[in-house]
């Protein structure tokens, strides 16, 4: 290739870094394309490595079902129990000692209300075939409806030819004290276990409440040992004012249930009334829920006005409790969008089964203080609030 020549005929210097011939030109949008390429696979790469660790994430809280639900459960329960422990703290008692004393009245506690409702759930079960008869009854007037629009159908449609009814046959195994063995003892053995192992996990985490704070916050760096210590803080604030709402307002919920039950004469309206009231606390899908035990115990006892007054009692303390006292008692500290606590439930529900409704919320709510926190999330913590 020739150099470039001046006005004056003379060749002009070539400037350092200018290609001399084709091959160094057509290396030039070469190197770009690779380095595009390049760019491209480690995009892809990342992305990759981010669906790898989110399915892991998946299976790892999912095969440990057991062990997470057990710690969060014992957490719920030693914040429960924090304020009995300062109290007790206050009167010179060792911190060690002040929560034995918690742990022991919250097991006898647990087990006098277990023994409560168990009771009750046994003479709810023995009454219901007094009440086989009307239900038997009701059910019966709703097959005979339907089997009236069945043969207005048939009648419609026409009949098959040879005008013979299939018969449908259903082989059904007889159940044995084995079967319901061996079916139930992997849920109550994990169930067992974590009833075992919680009352030790309450005791340790009160115990060393103070130690674990601030090993926690050591284990980040020290220009971000401050906002961990206030994310912890705040967390521990939500956990409290939620579990305080939701007692408040569940006695709340309880009593006026309870009461109406009683006016309506279903049977045991104070077990009833208790399960309606604290059932109804399950955000958006409690309604439902609690509406389940006052109906099906009521069947042949309610008429329709008896039915009405029911759903709007029950319907009416959700809306009011979900809306109206609810957020006043926790306030600004758990503000989550309805399609993020939805989608939370769905979610914990399906990973973890009832036990996720119960842990949904709180679990959702830890995680938009966690991303309000950090920088690189701070819109995922927008999106889940309102």
């Amino acid at each position: 290739m020739a150099a470039k020549t001046s006005s004056s005929g003379e060749p002009s210097p070539i400037e350092p870094g200018t290609p001399t011939n084709s091959t160094e030109v057509a290396a030039i949008p070469m190197a770009a394309e690779e380095v595009e390429v390049l760019h491209s696979s480690i995009r892809i790469g990342s992305l990759a490595q981010i669906v790898v660790a989110v399915i892991a994430f998946l299976g790892l809280i999912y095969i440990l079902k057991l062990v997470m639900v057990t710690i969060l459960v014992s957490m719920l329960l030693a914040f429960v129990l924090e304020p009995l422990v300062v109290q007790l703290h206050r009167l010179r008692l060792p911190r060690s000692v002040a929560a034995l004393i918690a742990v022991m009245l919250l097991l006898v506690l647990s087990a006098g209300l277990t023994y409560f409702f168990y009771s009750r759930a046994v003479d709810f079960a023995t009454q219901l075939p007094k009440y086989s008869g009307r239900i038997r009854e009701s059910f019966s007037k709703l097959r005979k409806q339907t089997s009236t629009l069945e043969e207005s159908t048939r009648t419609v449609m026409g009949t098959p030819n040879d005008g013979k009814k299939p018969v449908a046959v259903e082989i059904q195994e007889p159940p044995g004290i084995k079967n319901m063995i061996a079916t139930g003892s992997g849920a109550l053995g994990d169930l067992l276990l974590g009833f075992t192992f919680a009352p030790f996990l309450i005791y340790f985490m009160l115990t060393w409440k103070d130690h674990a704070h601030a090993a926690t916050v050591r284990l980040f760096p020290k220009e971000h040992r401050l906002a961990a210590h206030r994310t912890i803080g705040k967390i521990s604030e939500m956990i409290r004012s939620y579990i305080a709402s939701n007692v408040v307002v569940g006695l709340v919920n309880a009593l006026i249930s309870g009461l109406v039950f009683w006016y309506l004469k279903i049977p045991y309206f104070y077990f009833l009334g208790v399960l309606s009231g604290f059932v109804s606390l399950i955000p958006y899908l409690g309604v439902f829920l609690a509406l389940f035990p006052p109906v099906a115990a009521g069947v042949g006892v309610l008429n329709k006005t008896g039915l009405l007054i029911i759903f709007v009692t029950v319907i009416g303390l959700h809306v009011l409790s979900m809306n109206v006292l609810f957020p006043k008692i926790v306030g600004r500290r758990l503000r989550l969008n309805p399609l993020a606590v939805t989608l939370s439930l769905l979610f914990w529900a399906w990973i973890w089964g009832s036990m996720g409704l119960i842990l949904a919320v709180p679990i959702v709510g830890a995680t938009k203080i966690v991303c309000d926190h950090m920088e690189a999330l701070q819109g995922l913590g927008a999106w889940l609030g309102e």
